[in-house]
C-alpha cells in the first residue's frame, strides 16, 4: 500500500444523500416542522463533523510527510525528502490541495490550499487551512500540539450543490505520543489525537453563521489495516462523551455525544462500521446507530462488499412523538 493512502482516512458516511428521501416510520403521526429541523440538524451534524475528521486526515498527511515535524520517516519520505529539496512537499499527497512548507519561521507552518477540484468522495472543497508549531517540536512527541486554522473552508457536495464553509481555530494534540508509521509494525500498540475548539464557525447554506464547540478523541491502532475509534471528552453535567455542542441553524442550543465510540476500520473499506450518536435540542433528541444490517442488527464487514444500515430514532421533548428509519450508507 502506497504511504500516501495509509494517512488518508477520508471516510464520509452517506447520510446525507438518502437520509430524507426514504418512507418514514412514524408512532404519532407526522409533523413538517419537526421533520424539517430532524433532517437539518442530522445532516448538518454528520457532515460537519465527519468533513472535519477528513480534514484532520489532511492535516495528518501533510504532517506525516515531513520529517522535520514528525521525527520519524519511512524510506519513501527519506527519498522524495531528497528528490523535492528541503522543506519540499510530494505535490500528490493530497489530490485536490497543493501544500506549501515554511520552515524558516517561528511558528513554523504548514498550508493546505485546496483547489475546488472533484478527486474523491462526490465534493469538492475551496479555501485553506494551515498548520502551526513552535520551532524544535516534534509532533511523535507526547503532548505535542499544533495549532489548525481553518479559512473559508467551504465544501460543496455535488449531490445537491450544498456548502458548509467552515472558519475558526482547532488545537490538534498527539496525547499518546507516537507515530501513525510505526502502528503496522506494532500490533496492539495505539496513538492518540485529540481535537478540541471554541471558536468554529459554520456557515450554512441560508446564511446562518453559527458558533459551534468540539472537544474529540480519535483512538488509531491496526488490526488488518488501520481502525480509527472517535469518542467526546466533554462533559456537561450529567451528560458525558459530548464532542460537539454549540447553536444549530435554527438558533436553538444543541449537543452531540457520542454514546458508543465511532469506528472506522480499512479492513471494512473505511466504511463506519460501529457507533451511536445522540443529536439533543430542545425540541428532543435524535439518537443515530450505525454498523447495522438491514433488519437493524449489528453486523461485522458486509460480505463481498455489502451494505451497511444505521438506524434513526427521534423522540420528541414535548410530545413524546418518535420516528424511526434503517436506511443504507
Amino acid at each position: 500500500m502506497k504511504t500516501t493512502a495509509i494517512y488518508r482516512l477520508l471516510v464520509v458516511v452517506g447520510i446525507s444523500g438518502v437520509l430524507f428521501s426514504c418512507n418514514k416510520n412514524s408512532s404519532s403521526g407526522n409533523s413538517n416542522t419537526s421533520n424539517t429541523s430532524l433532517q437539518a440538524n442530522s445532516d448538518d451534524e454528520t457532515r460537519v463533523s465527519t468533513e472535519t475528521d477528513a480534514a484532520f486526515d489532511d492535516v495528518n498527511s501533510a504532517m506525516t510527510a515531513q520529517y522535520g515535524i514528525t521525527g520519524a520517516a519511512t524510506a519513501r519520505q527519506m527519498q522524495q525528502r531528497v528528490l523535492d529539496g528541503p522543506g519540499g512537499v510530494d505535490s500528490g499527497l493530497i489530490c485536490d490541495a497543493n501544500i506549501s512548507v515554511d520552515t524558516a519561521s517561528n511558528p513554523r507552518t504548514i498550508t493546505i490550499t485546496y483547489d475546488g477540484n472533484s478527486c474523491t468522495l462526490n465534493r469538492t472543497r475551496t479555501g485553506s487551512i494551515v498548520i502551526s508549531w513552535p520551532a524544535g517540536q516534534l509532533w511523535r512527541d507526547s503532548g505535542a500540539a499544533v495549532t489548525v486554522q481553518f479559512n473559508n473552508l467551504a465544501i460543496t457536495r455535488l449531490s445537491d450543490n450544498k456548502t458548509i464553509t467552515i472558519n475558526g481555530t482547532h488545537t490538534y494534540t498527539n496525547a499518546s505520543g507516537g507515530s501513525l508509521i510505526s502502528l503496522p509494525n506494532n500490533p496492539g500498540s495505539t496513538v492518540i489525537h485529540t481535537i478540541t475548539s471554541s471558536n468554529m464557525q459554520v456557515t450554512f447554506d441560508n446564511g446562518a453563521k453559527r458558533n459551534w464547540n468540539v472537544a474529540r478523541q480519535r483512538a488509531f491502532t491496526y488490526n488488518q489495516g488501520f481502525v480509527v475509534t472517535t469518542s467526546g471528552l466533554h462533559t456537561d453535567g450529567n451528560l458525558s462523551g459530548i464532542s460537539e455542542w454549540g447553536t444549530d441553524r435554527f438558533g436553538s442550543a444543541f449537543e452531540v455525544a457520542i454514546l458508543e465510540p465511532r469506528v472506522i476500520m480499512q479492513a471494512c473499506a473505511w466504511q463506519m462500521t460501529a457507533g451511536e450518536v445522540a443529536f439533543t435540542n430542545a425540541a428532543g433528541i435524535t439518537t443515530i446507530t450505525y454498523g447495522l444490517n438491514a433488519t437493524g442488527a449489528s453486523t461485522g464487514c458486509p460480505v463481498n462488499g455489502g451494505t451497511y444500515y444505521f438506524q434513526l430514532s427521534w423522540t420528541a421533548a414535548s410530545s413524546g412523538k418518535t420516528y424511526t428509519f434503517i436506511l443504507p450508507y
